[in-house]
């Protein structure tokens, strides 16, 4: 459990820019159309820092290990980020404290998924993945429902126009303090192992500090990746356009379709609120659906339960998409697609890495975890640069409705599902 305990302070961070920020842009000016393009630093930083971080957690080795120092490092960073962000007055503040943050969280993350590889034995790995799910559900169902409690506890939610409210102030203040005394306990309580042949070990790690060397490196191994990584790849690729949809879209989507209401109003307070607390209802989901993963993957393959999950979450975010057939939502009405949502999240968050782990070579662990996040990062981006344009042409701005379209993408991602091998009979091709 305390391997994996850093990730719920991780996600505890994570949680509240996922279920704060696009609000937080509303609330500084932003328009919904330029909104996507304003979350381009999360997927970007993903893309040049994972791979890069992974491949050198690889070759590091101190006093503190080999993982360690990285999410260590990153979480510092982004303590400091989270407690920057509620201070922005301005739409390129809050910017900058994004990409700050995003940055110094991927720096931690990547190694985090490695240190359980790193740990376990392989068939302990699928339990090991799925108790990492249970850390990330539970740090992302308390930050979600934070600003809530914090409402509830007689904190202000009023603010005007350009302002921040106290209840998010106060709970990326929180967040901060949660997620560096997660990551401590884990460094504190779970050692790493040095390398069995340490010598043989020195003398890679001085071979492959050069820039050169390393991008010809990384270039080879991305092109020689395992096949279950390539077809595991499409999956992923559907899996995460259609959260990206659903993160930045959601609470301005529930805000006007829902409560009718617009940025600065109190309406809209109470609109990002329930935005929030929704999402704090998908992961509280995925928290409780983590704990049946345990006993799930041991009747089950991963690829099997990653299926019915994907197509469990199309059908939640699925349901969204019936407003443009003239269908209205309630509040308690948005609690159905965010259970699904949630057990589709559980398994995302687990599954594909232990298909993925159970197929890869132990000396390149961390680099291959770290690529696999290009498939994760790049349909965000392509959400990010694309996605608003056809929100505004084709579905007439209407952004819950566009929420809706990512079912589409999670029944495709089910699909293609189909198409990968576990380990066992990749072994046999």
């Amino acid at each position: 459990m305390y391997m994996c305990l850093g990730f719920f302070g991780i996600q505890f961070g994570w949680a509240l820019q996922m279920g704060n920020m696009s609000a937080i842009y509303s609330r500084l000016g932003a328009r919904e159309d330029q909104i996507p393009l304003l979350w381009l630093a999360a997927p970007v930083t993903g893309l040049l820092v994972q791979p890069l971080v992974g491949y050198y957690s690889d070759r590091t080795w101190c006093r503190l290990g080999r993982r360690r120092p990285y999410f260590l490092g990153g979480a510092i960073f982004a303590m400091i980020a989270l407690i920057l962000m509620p201070q922005a007055s301005a739409i390129w503040m809050a910017v900058i404290a994004l990409w700050i943050l995003d940055t110094s969280v991927n720096v931690s993350m990547e190694p985090f998924r490695a240190f359980v590889g790193d740990l376990l034995p392989e068939p302990q790995r699928k339990t090991g993945y799925a108790m990492q799910s249970v850390m990330i559900g539970a740090g992302a169902v308390i930050a979600s429902f934070l600003p809530q409690i914090l409402t509830a506890l007689g904190v202000s939610t009023e603010a005007p126009l350009g302002h921040i409210p106290n209840t998010v102030k106060y709970s990326f203040y929180i967040g901060a303090a949660v997620l560096i005394a997660a990551i401590l306990a884990t460094v504190k309580t779970t050692p790493e192992y040095p390398p069995a042949d340490m010598e043989a070990f020195n003398r890679l790690k001085k071979q492959s500090f050069s820039a050169l060397k390393t991008i010809k490196e990384m270039g080879q191994a991305f092109m020689t990746m395992p096949s279950t990584m390539r077809r595991l790849a499409v999956v992923q690729f559907f899996t995460w356009a259609a959260f990206m949809v659903m993160w930045v879209y959601f609470t301005p989507g529930i805000a006007s379709a829902v409560f009718h209401a617009a940025p600065g109003t109190a309406a809209y307070e109470t609109a990002a609120n329930w935005g929030s607390s929704c999402f704090g209802i998908y992961n509280g989901t995925a928290f409780v659906f983590a704990f049946a993963l345990l006993w799930l993957t041991t009747k089950f393959s991963a690829k099997a339960i990653h299926i019915v999950c994907l197509t469990i979450g199309g059908i939640g975010l699925g349901s969204l998409g019936l407003t443009l057939f003239g269908v209205e939502f309630t509040k308690t009405g948005l609690i159905f697609p965010m259970v699904c949502i949630g057990i589709a999240w559980s398994s995302i968050l687990s599954m594909p890495y232990a298909i993925l782990s159970n197929a890869l070579p132990a000396e390149k662990m961390g680099f291959y975890m770290g690529v696999f996040n290009f498939f994760i990062v790049i349909p965000q981006i392509c959400v990010n640069l694309f996605f608003g344009p056809f929100m505004k042409h084709v579905l007439g701005s209407s952004a819950i409705a566009a929420v809706g379209v990512g079912g589409i993408s999670l029944f495709i991602a089910a699909a293609f599902t189909l198409w990968v091998h576990d380990h066992k009979t990749a072994a046999r091709e």
